[in-house]
């Protein structure tokens, strides 16, 4: 039996996570729609291979943001998860919300890189980085996290009374241990870390070099908007890589329904705030 106290942490918990949802979604859908416009409307920007990169982050943001946000408004007003009803949107939800989540690793990352070969002292490095690559490289993440989501239309189905689950072990395995803690958690977050800082101490060293004005001061504003981009991918990230570490070793025996209240809360923060990174411009 849950005591007064969890219950109304749970309730507490539940509104937390829908209001914070409302304001992400908001703030997302208004920075985003402004980040595509600057820079595909401001000539500076145009055919700039960073520049590709944040529109089509802001892309994958809005497109998940409204798969987010959606079904939430859903559930407030009729109390039901439309994943738990229909099979089609139980497997297309995953699958769409996976591709996206993990094309915004593979991108922030992609800006970090672009940035360190861009502002490369030796020019045989700097010119790696072109448009064409660009384009090339979201090709393939895309491709690559659309087939990392195939298993899941094949194993997630609705089972009673659990609602929208994942029905292989195996999946559950790669999802809990893999996916969450390595994929979508360390390895995205040390490989934009490392090339964001090699890439501030590049510019650093800009004025040494024989440029235009105009391109140094772009390739210092540049670099300063991804090297803030990825510190925050970091901070909104972390916590909940770190939560699911802790719940992947927690003894499920010992906890108590406070206990599970809490973690409840612990889990809506967390997760609020990784979904914070798509609304971060």
């Amino acid at each position: 039996m849950f005591s007064s106290f969890a219950i109304q942490l749970l309730i507490i918990t539940q509104n937390i996570y829908f209001y914070t949802a409302v304001i992400i979604f908001v703030v997302g859908i208004i920075g985003n729609i402004l980040n595509i416009f600057i820079f595909t409307k401001v000539k500076i920007f145009q055919g700039n291979r960073c520049a590709f990169y944040l529109i089509v982050e802001s892309i994958i943001n809005l497109c998940f943001l409204i798969q987010i946000f959606v079904p939430q408004i859903y559930q407030r007003i009729y109390g039901i998860d439309p994943g738990n009803i229909s099979i089609f949107y139980c497997k297309i939800r995953t699958t769409l919300g996976q591709s996206c989540r993990l094309l915004i690793d593979f991108i922030v990352c992609f800006e970090a890189l672009d940035q360190y070969l861009t502002t490369h002292y030796h020019f045989s490095i700097r010119k790696i980085s072109t448009l064409n690559l660009a384009q090339c490289l979201i090709i393939v993440a895309t491709t690559l996290c659309i087939s990392q989501t195939i298993p899941y239309i094949i194993f997630y189905d609705i089972v009673t009374p659990f609602g929208c689950i994942i029905t292989n072990k195996g999946l559950t395995y790669y999802y809990s241990y893999v996916y969450y803690i390595f994929v979508h958690g360390f390895f995205p977050i040390l490989i934009s870390s490392l090339f964001s800082v090699l890439a501030y101490r590049n510019v650093r060293h800009l004025i040494r070099r024989q440029i235009p004005i105009v391109r140094r001061k772009l390739d210092r504003q540049l670099t300063a908007m991804i090297f803030v981009r990825v510190i925050f991918f970091i901070i909104l990230l972390l916590p909940y890589t770190i939560f699911r570490i802790y719940i992947l070793n927690l003894n499920i025996s010992l906890v108590d329904t406070v206990h599970y209240a809490i973690l409840q809360l612990t889990s809506a923060i967390t997760v609020s705030l990784m979904l914070g990174n798509h609304s971060v411009r």
